[in-house]
């Protein structure tokens, strides 16, 4: 896609390009809300609800129960080791800040991230790079593109020491494969690097069977620390339960300690009541794999339909894989947006807000220029306005056809037919 950096540059030119992303890039006006997401499962509710007297929270780190069902989460996907590697906390912010921290030297991250990654670093003082991804996908850097930033910052007197990236990617909702993981992660382990895997968004990819998704601590299990937000498929965004996995080596268990060390200094402590339904939903009962089940197929079809809008319009978005957004880029409608006084991401943002009634986050927040016309699309506005509507387009056999759905998908690709 031609406004994807990485694809068809050269690593020069899209290392040139990443520079100016440094931790002086782009303005920021604070990070997007998160999506409430869909209803509380009732079988989790139970479980927090009968917790509800525990009136101290966690031990820094998460109590042996939360940590055991993460080792547990972790190894029926292949990731094995003991609850001595796992620390908890209360959300992916605060724990991905510590972690940094626990690290010494300059960050490297792809270009979009996530809203919040660049932010922590810069809290630290650390200097941050965004380097280009390739055509294909978000949330992996080119490897080209990776290994001449990491040359072009040494070269200027930075020490890179730290990748963070994410296989099932926020903002783009792209699954990158397995072979560009490879690449990408042998490239900045051969440059001594450490990689930190955002894996938040691996158990909502919309079509399981067709997608294969590879960890990073898979191929490299010394140098991957993994991390993963419950919010992404197995709690509600207000309930912050976030857990990381270290590398079974004496190194990662110096990182470990360091980052209880600092999430104890800041009482980033997971709250009591929480843990239980934290750990139960980790556990993956019947009741809990259902709800990932439907919430996939779910947001695969409403994605999918979005995703045709916003093409019909003329404007250009990788096709959907995991998550519940879509990034789309508007640069071809540029001139009819300019007619609608519309000329910058930010304007973007207020403007297709407004026309949707939902956020919708200008790239801006994800590290794209400020003049590029990139936005994130939330899919959830999409599923019902209202709990109930909400669980209806759960179980509905064709959720497409509901009248609330058909509605706001109506509604959405409206907006888009505007800008034609």
């Amino acid at each position: 896609m031609p406004w994807q950096s990485g694809g068809g540059t050269g690593a020069v030119g899209a290392a040139e390009e990443a520079g100016v992303h440094e931790d002086h890039g782009p303005v920021r006006y604070g990070p997007p809300a998160p999506d409430p997401g869909l209803p509380v499962l009732p079988e989790l509710a139970a479980v927090l609800a009968a917790a509800a007297d525990r009136t101290r929270p966690e031990p820094p780190g998460g109590g042996r129960a939360l940590r055991e069902a993460a080792c547990g989460y972790w190894d029926r996907r292949g990731l094995h080791g003991g609850p001595e590697n796992i620390v908890a906390a209360p959300g992916d912010q605060p724990l991905l800040l510590a972690l940094i921290a626990a690290h010494g030297g300059d960050v490297l991250m792809p270009r979009p991230s996530p809203a919040t990654w660049m932010p922590q670093a810069r809290l630290l003082g650390r200097p941050a790079y965004q380097v280009p991804t390739p055509a294909e996908c978000g949330g992996v850097p080119d490897p080209y593109a990776l290994l001449e930033t990491v040359r072009r910052v040494r070269a200027e007197g930075g020490r890179p020491k730290l990748l963070v990236l994410s296989v099932a990617d926020d903002p783009t909702a792209t699954v990158a494969p397995p072979e560009l993981v490879r690449e990408a992660c042998e490239a900045a382990v051969g440059e001594g690097m450490h990689i930190i895997s955002d894996e938040t968004w691996r158990d909502t990819v919309h079509r399981s069977r067709d997608t294969v998704l590879l960890s990073p601590a898979e191929m490299c299990p010394d140098d991957v620390t993994v991390i993963s937000d419950l919010c992404g498929a197995f709690t509600p965004a207000a309930w912050p339960v976030a857990v990381a996995r270290f590398p079974e080596t004496a190194r990662g268990a110096v990182r470990r300690a360091r980052t209880l060390d600092i999430l104890t200094a800041l009482g980033a402590l997971v709250a009591g009541p929480l843990a239980p339904a934290a750990a139960h939903a980790l556990g993956e009962p019947e009741a809990v794999r259902e709800r990932i089940r439907q919430a996939a197929g779910l947001q695969a079809q409403v994605a999918a339909a979005a995703h045709r809008a916003v093409l019909s319009s003329g404007a250009l978005a990788r096709p959907p894989q995991a998550g519940r957004h879509l990034y789309a880029d508007l640069g071809p409608l540029r001139s009819r947006l300019a007619e609608l006084d519309v000329t910058d991401s930010m304007e973007l943002e207020e403007y297709l807000t407004d026309r949707l009634g939902a956020p919708a986050p200008g790239g801006h927040r994800f590290g794209d220029e400020l003049g590029a016309l990139r936005v994130r699309l939330g899919t959830g506005p999409l599923l019902g306005a209202t709990p109930e509507e909400q669980r209806e387009s759960l179980t509905a056999a064709e959720p497409l056809e509901l009248p609330h759905v058909e509605r706001a998908l109506t509604t959405f690709a409206a907006a888009f037919g505007e800008l034609r």
